[in-house]
């Protein structure tokens, strides 16, 4: 049986010039994951980023914690959706620069909105060729654990909730049921938190979501 551990990138830095870089506190919550997973014996297979920085900066504090082998593999299709996009396309967005606590209530309506599917032309990448992309990236990543081996996907919490939607709800028949399962995932995962899949005879099944007992005080961030 083979497993996959997707990995939420740690704390980027909201309110800076540039999102895409860690915090401080983001390169930490990488480094207590990789001790803990070493503590733990687990030696992948392999080991998966997506194409943004704060996402390959996390991968490398984990690999280097941990004393992991080999190299980290691009795969952009565990990139995050642009989500200042997806804002910025939202007809009530407020101007000017938000804190934390107004830009969640803000992305969350938009998000809505950009997953509700009648808006797909004023997206740079609509909800249903985002929901494909990340369903893609999953079945490489499980195709890789194959029989007996371990992946590491280091991503973002918008693909991690597709796809622990995507192996809650297989068959997606109603659209409006997956997404609401994405948002409730997305809206809760922790930075540096890890989530299993396993992958056997059958298929790939969700096992755990979430996980996050390397982290606790100021290490344990949503944002």
């Amino acid at each position: 049986m083979g497993v996959v551990l997707l990995v939420r990138h740690g704390q980027a830095s909201f309110g800076a010039d540039d999102y895409d870089v860690l915090s401080e506190t983001g390169w930490e919550q990488g480094r207590l994951l990789g001790a803990w997973l070493a503590e733990r014996k687990v030696v992948p297979t392999a080991v998966l980023s997506g194409g943004m920085r704060r996402q390959r900066e996390t991968a490398e504090a984990v690999a280097t914690a941990a004393g992991w082998g080999p190299a980290v593999e691009l795969d952009v299709g565990w990139d995050e959706f642009d989500h200042l996009g997806v804002v910025a396309a939202y007809p009530d967005h407020p101007e000017g620069e938000l804190d934390r606590r107004e830009f969640q209530r803000v992305f969350e309506l938009a998000t809505q909105r950009w997953t509700g599917g009648r808006y797909d032309a004023e997206y740079p990448e609509s909800w249903p060729g985002f929901v494909h992309r990340v369903r893609a990236a999953l079945d490489r990543a499980c195709t890789g654990a194959g029989p007996g081996g371990t992946v590491v996907v280091v991503s973002s919490g918008g693909p991690i909730a597709a796809a622990c939607a995507a192996l809650v709800d297989p068959d997606g028949a109603d659209p409006a049921t997956y997404a609401r399962l994405w948002s409730r995932f997305n809206t809760v995962v922790v930075n540096s938190s890890m989530s299993r899949v396993l992958v056997g005879s059958t298929g790939a099944r969700l096992l755990t979501f979430n996980e996050h007992p390397h982290l606790e005080g100021e290490t344990l961030t949503y944002r």
